[in-house]
């Protein structure tokens, strides 16, 4: 006879865009997509704690999949597929639906993923950042108050895409060089921002209100000379081993670290982000910390995206952390949350 003293299992849907080696266009053109190891990973650790988990690909005919999988919350990590508005689409989608998800919803992740846009926002809250520009096509010339060097970037793009060792630029005619490529490969607007020397930080955070954790931040430390290899760069990223370590809690005045994780708090409640994110700073050489960008929808690769890196130098393991994001969103739609210790479950 069935036990009926505990309710069903949790139904979870795990969104996500796939990897499918693409080699069109850019060779970073899926570099924010997920490998199917990081999706198996995470749905092996839902259903470690108990939890039914239904493979729901953000694709063509997600809209059908959701609609029939009948599943209590969606964990989304799906990054959508064209537009700078493309990481808002799953969850508009959930939210038309009337679906729980986890995570961020549709009006922070496109505010955030539109960098431009984001920094115009943040600064009404007193948020420094670098000087920038927004060059939305070729014709558009640079503002001559903007100083050399300069770093380029697509303007709605994450994970480094469009970031090469190129990408920092010393004069006119680099500048040049650089936005012609890059307008012809990635057809979308720029960012010109000025290029600040110095450290590089990532504080991640976790949760919702009263119950948020603020990550001790963690240090990106550039092993290699030269300002090509001395940016977060895609290349980088993928090599990380050859061109970084990490140092998480930094060697930095307990001060500073206390103000870093202060404005990253501040930046998350600004853009209402919820139950996790990951906020990007440098550190220039006269102390001044500016805000570089904000990713509401960080990776969660494991043993390799920065955000579950940064967790496990704080003490908390791969599993623990993607059930406490559930958790946070569970209890943000007033239902319960999961068990952490594998002992606890029924």
């Amino acid at each position: 006879m069935e036990n009926d003293s505990f309710p069903p299992p949790l139904k979870v849907g795990i969104a996500y865009n796939l990897q499918k080696g693409s080699s069109a266009g850019a060779e970073d053109v899926e570099a924010e997509y997920d490998s199917f190891e990081t999706i198996k990973a995470i749905k092996e650790v839902l259903e470690s704690a108990g939890i039914r988990a239904e493979l729901l690909e953000a694709d063509s005919e997600f809209i059908e999949k959701v609609k029939s999988a009948g599943v209590d919350l969606v964990f989304n990590i799906a990054e959508g597929t064209q537009g700078r508005g493309r990481e808002s689409q799953i969850p508009a989608i959930l939210s038309f639906f009337g679906i729980p998800f986890s995570g961020s919803d549709e009006t922070t992740l496109a505010v955030s993923l539109d960098k431009a846009l984001a920094k115009r926002y943040l600064s009404t809250y007193q948020i420094t950042t670098p000087n920038y520009q927004y060059l939305k096509n070729p014709q558009t010339r640079r503002n001559a108050s903007l100083r050399f060097p300069l770093i380029v970037k697509p303007d709605s793009e994450g994970s480094g895409k469009g970031i090469s060792e190129l990408a920092v630029v010393e004069n006119e005619e680099q500048l040049d060089g650089v936005l012609a490529k890059n307008f012809s490969l990635y057809n979308e607007p720029m960012l010109l921002e000025e290029y600040i020397p110095g450290r590089e930080f990532t504080v991640g955070i976790l949760g919702n209100a009263d119950r948020l954790t603020v990550f001790e931040p963690m240090e990106i430390c550039y092993l290699q000379q030269g300002i090509g290899n001395r940016i977060y760069s895609y290349r980088v990223k993928k090599n990380y081993r050859d061109y970084v370590t990490y140092q998480c809690p930094p060697g930095l005045d307990q001060k500073l670290c206390k103000f870093m994780k202060t404005a990253a708090k501040e930046i998350y409640e600004a853009l209402e982000c919820r139950d996790f994110a990951r906020i990007d700073f440098r550190l220039s050489e006269d102390g001044t910390l500016y805000f570089i960008e904000i990713n509401p929808l960080p990776g969660l690769a494991p043993n390799y995206s920065d955000y579950p890196m940064l967790a496990e130098f704080c003490g908390m393991d791969y599993r623990t952390l993607i059930l406490s994001v559930l958790n946070s969103a569970l209890v943000r739609y007033g239902m319960n949350p999961v068990a952490l210790n594998r002992g606890d479950l029924p």
